[in-house]
């Protein structure tokens, strides 16, 4: 609750909240020698679909309140209502809970579970040793009757329904691989679980309220039918510092106070994926946030999921010392690309967990061109040459990029730059040049432009724009526009002739009382074709304007 307020305090509105593993009823097993104190929450078993007392209004232990109103509902209903929070989600696995639901309990009984153990391949176990899965074999699990896992999915989501609840996170997927003898195998036993549990969030939540969880198995992915959204990769370790490069390579192949959170946060923002937190309440960085969050509680999500450039399809960039990764993404109007050095940590086989080979792995180069944005040609308009406007968030730089041209960069270990590419537009009446490129505080600064249309008549140019958000908002220009106009307002705007030092092979540079200094790296820029076009406009769209 106290994150909440501090986040509308600080202008930044969430809109969604997951509760996880704490708000079930369980059987929990006395498994007291020290090793397996972790191992031990595994194999607790679901007992009731109902909360447990600490998420009822004045709730004892071992005292149920049957007042629907005193239950779950005044949780959510709290911080809907005084949060105003728009969408709330629970935590649940794939067999109910962990261990499973408890065979023979009362009120329990019709889902007719039983105790099975589960059985994993050989591959699986020499490739890591799981803690979760050990305690399960040796302690057994509560499978429910296939034929009769929609009823217990049905009763369980409409009660969640009738308390507010949004939809649920279903966690533990791919156990489901290894309880397949008994029930025709696997396969069958996925396709029948997931089908009731499709079929169930139809009926019971709207908008498709899932979240996929721990579902990579071959048979849990393609027996998921309607589920829009899954966990792409392993969880996030906050406190294993080899887990963080390999995390972001892993995810682009298939919490905000961090040190690390700056880096994810850039995946996250050309990843095409959602953005959720995992911060402690009221321990926030806002400055961090508000890159990837609009006041509203929206994004600037990008269209497609996030996807490896092609010349990094077949390099190591975690461990061969050389690579730089590098993921693209499209906006309506504009390319996104973040590159990452994620060198220096991977999985260890023998170890088998992440692991730090490389204590400094020292900076990598590489270059970003723009047509490594795959299928950037078709938001460009029908007379496009091929030369882009290139904007670096961290760098703050835009560089005019004729086509095939490229752009060298350099990161050191644990550093990434996130580009916004835009397709040059030029006028044919008055040979000026303009490239939109959106609100530039923003990681994926281009997301923001909704709506783009061109104009051109008796020697005048025009770009119309819809634009979601506000902030910042930059653009490149030839020329010095005679106006910019937000919801039919004149407004001023900055704008800086000089700012485009190479229209003839000029070196690049910023212009000073004292000449012209050398940008870093301009020899490289020379050699490459790429020339700096550093802010021609730039104009704030307050909140009260914003689209």
């Amino acid at each position: 609750m106290p994150s909440l307020s501090e986040s509308r305090r600080r202008l930044l509105q969430v809109s969604s909240a997951l509760l996880k593993k704490a708000w079930s009823i369980l059987q929990r097993l006395g498994i007291w020698r020290f090793q397996e104190i972790y191992a031990r929450s595994f194999a607790n078993r679901l007992t009731n679909i109902k909360e447990n007392h600490k998420f009822q209004k004045n709730g004892k232990e071992g005292h149920r309140v049957e007042d629907a109103a005193l239950g779950l509902r005044h949780i959510v209903s709290d911080i809907k209502e005084n949060r105003d929070l728009k969408y709330v989600f629970v935590w649940h696995a794939i067999p109910g809970y962990w261990g499973g639901v408890r065979p023979g309990v009362t009120e329990m009984e019709h889902y007719e579970s039983e105790m099975a153990y589960p059985v994993s391949s050989p591959g699986v176990q020499n490739n890591e040793d799981c803690e979760c899965l050990n305690s399960l074999a040796k302690n057994g699990l509560g499978l429910v009757n296939p034929e009769k896992v929609f009823t217990f999915y049905n009763e369980l989501h409409s009660y969640l329904a009738s308390a507010g609840i949004d939809g649920v996170k279903v966690d533990v997927q791919n156990i489901l691989q290894t309880l397949g003898a008994g029930h025709g195998g696997r396969v069958k036993l996925t396709r029948k679980y997931r089908q009731a549990l499709e079929a169930s969030i139809v009926r019971n939540f709207r908008n498709n309220g899932i979240i996929s969880c721990m579902s990579h198995n071959t048979d849990g992915l393609y027996s998921a039918k309607q589920t829009a959204f899954i966990r792409a990769s392993d969880d996030f370790w906050p406190r294993d510092a080899a887990s963080h490069t390999i995390h972001i390579a892993s995810v682009a192949y298939n919490t905000s106070l961090h040190p690390m959170a700056e880096y994810h946060g850039a995946a996250r923002a050309v990843g095409g994926c959602a953005i959720y937190v995992s911060d402690k309440p009221g321990q926030h960085d806002f400055y961090l946030l508000k890159k990837l969050v609009l006041p509203d509680g929206s994004i600037l999500r990008a269209k497609l999921p996030g996807r490896p450039t092609r010349d990094c399809l077949f390099s190591d960039p975690a461990r061969d010392g050389k690579s730089l990764l590098k993921i693209w993404n499209l906006n309506d109007f504009t390319g996104v690309m973040g590159v990452f050095n994620c060198q220096g940590a991977g999985w260890c086989k023998i170890g088998k967990t992440n692991l730090i080979h490389d204590e400094q792995p020292g900076t990598i180069s590489g270059y970003v061109r723009a047509k490594g944005v795959d299928y950037l040609s078709r938001l460009a308009t029908d007379q496009w040459t091929g030369d882009t406007i290139v904007y670096s968030h961290l760098g703050g730089e835009v560089v005019y990029l004729p086509k095939n041209a490229t752009i060298p960069i350099t990161l050191k270990s644990r550093e990434y730059e996130v580009f916004t590419v835009v397709p040059v537009k030029e006028f044919s009446n008055n040979e000026a040049k303009l490239a939109p490129i959106g609100l530039i505080k923003m990681f994926n600064s281009g997301g923001a432009i909704k709506e783009l249309r061109y104009d051109e008549a008796e020697g005048t140019a025009a770009a119309d724009m819809k634009v979601r958000g506000c902030g910042l908002f930059g653009a490149y220009s030839s020329a010095r526009p005679k106006m910019i106009q937000v919801d039919s307002e004149e407004v001023q705007f900055g704008y800086n002739e000089e700012s485009v030092l190479q229209e003839n092979k000029v070196i690049p540079g910023i212009k000073v009382d004292k000449g012209t200094v050398e940008l870093a790296g301009t020899n490289q820029y020379n050699k490459t074709g790429a020339r700096f076009a550093k802010w021609r406009a730039v104009l704030k769209i307050g909140p009260k304007r914003a689209i």
